[in-house]
């Protein structure tokens, strides 16, 4: 069951409000598919990356997270309750399996690790997207939930994680995240209570509030707090403190936690050009399946720096492409994507409603009246402005925008 709630916009699409599903396992949905458009020849690609001396990168060492995520539990451990036993156990009744799966998830764990310390969140909330889709990119279709959070598209369009053709934000791991925690570490602020945190995040932030007011807040005992909850909320948390309690102390659970060499560690690289996913690739080494599976919310063969303009990759990988972006850098080649030598030029569908957008702005606009449908996050585009920007100057703070609005958006529009 899932519900929509008052999200602080983050960074590069805002924030979010999430919701749980006691499965993803069962939801065997299957993204729309995108037709693809026509792409003119390519142009020259970017120099080889070979042709400067490589960038030092970090010593390729064992680093060991999962020290550092117990480090940062606040929450009750496996003995609190006899049901985070029974769920703790049901994870691991298959050892080797329960650790391929922690393997494969390993570098979003990593990189959710990062955002929950950045935010202040407790460290059990790095597991939250176990509970939800075992860190698996879940396409949605129509309002179903989709991503390793879960989340409906109607959440999406208030945080302002844009849900269009060829690009799902419910499924980039980076602005997800991001929105998420930074929604998380809000909930904290107003709940005082990590374990009602996790109930807002399943249930509804201001339904939690609510039962607050009514119930007062709950003493530390018992784990899983007594409130007139539906079960499945409080299976969520029990879920949440199962998987936690495996982390604490997995020999207890006959199981190895696996470790993930520092350069493979996950990080985001902001892409000054568009080009395709292919030309990416080979320009950061990698192969283009992998980068496609890091980054599901890209569902055409393009990325477009007038959407998210970002990729996720490893480390190794996100150093090499930085490299071949620094070189076309130096050579001049990104003074402009239609009339210098892009990898790609864009969808001419793309451009021509971009152009559009263009002439819409006004060329000296200080403020924009919010029309019936619009997000943030185009506004913030066509006055080629941030989200972040345009929640500071109009003190958002997480408000869902009405049409009619009136928000500051700067000196001047996107010409």
């Amino acid at each position: 069951m899932k519900h929509t709630r008052r999200l602080l916009p983050a960074a590069l699409a805002s924030l979010l409000t999430a919701c749980a599903t006691p499965s993803v396992n069962q939801s065997g949905h299957i993204p729309a598919k995108v037709a693809p458009a026509s792409i003119p020849a390519p142009a020259p690609s970017l120099p080889s990356p070979q042709i400067q001396a490589p960038q030092s990168t970090p010593e390729v060492t064992t680093a060991n997270v999962w020290d550092k995520l117990r480090g940062s539990f606040v929450m009750s451990d496996c003995d609190a309750d006899p049901q985070i036993m029974v769920w703790a156990h049901r994870y691991t009744q298959n050892p080797q399996r329960f650790e391929a799966q922690m393997s494969d998830a390993l570098p979003q764990i990593v990189y959710v690790q990062q955002a929950a310390e950045k935010y202040d969140v407790a460290g059990e909330f790095v597991l939250l997207p176990w509970v939800e889709s075992q860190y698996r990119p879940v396409p949605g279709h129509r309002n179903l939930p989709a991503g390793m959070w879960q989340l409906v598209q109607s959440t999406a369009r208030v945080m302002g994680l844009h849900v269009e053709r060829g690009y799902d934000g419910r499924l980039d791991t980076s602005a997800s995240t991001d929105g998420v925690m930074h929604m998380l570490h809000d909930y904290y602020n107003q709940l005082h209570d990590w374990r009602l945190v996790d109930y807002a995040f399943n249930r509804g932030e201001f339904g939690v509030q609510r039962l607050v007011q009514q119930h007062g807040t709950p003493p530390d005992e018992p784990a899983i707090p007594k409130l007139p909850v539906p079960r499945i909320t409080r299976e969520h948390l029990t879920k949440l403190l199962a998987i936690s309690c495996v982390v604490r102390d997995p020999s207890r659970f006959r199981v190895d936690l696996p470790t993930l060499p520092a350069d493979q560690h996950l990080e985001t690289v902001e892409v000054n050009r568009s080009m395709s996913l292919s030309v990416a690739a080979d320009h950061a080494g990698m192969d283009t399946d992998a980068l496609k599976r890091l980054n599901p919310a890209l569902q055409s063969n393009f990325l477009d720096t007038d959407g998210p303009g970002h990729l996720l990759m490893p480390h190794r990988n996100a150093e090499q492409l930085r490299n071949a972006m620094q070189i076309a850098n130096a050579q001049d080649m990104t003074a402009s994507v239609s009339s210098t030598v892009p990898l790609h030029a864009p969808y001419a569908a793309d451009k021509a409603q971009d152009d559009e957008d263009q002439a819409q702005a006004p060329r000296h606009a200080s403020t924009h009246v919010v029309r019936p449908g619009e997000s943030l996050w185009q506004i913030a585009r066509n006055y080629s402005t941030s989200v972040s920007t345009l929640e500071r100057l109009n003190h958002l703070h997480g408000k869902a925008l009405k049409p009619g609005q009136m928000l500051k958006v700067g000196s001047s529009g996107k010409h």
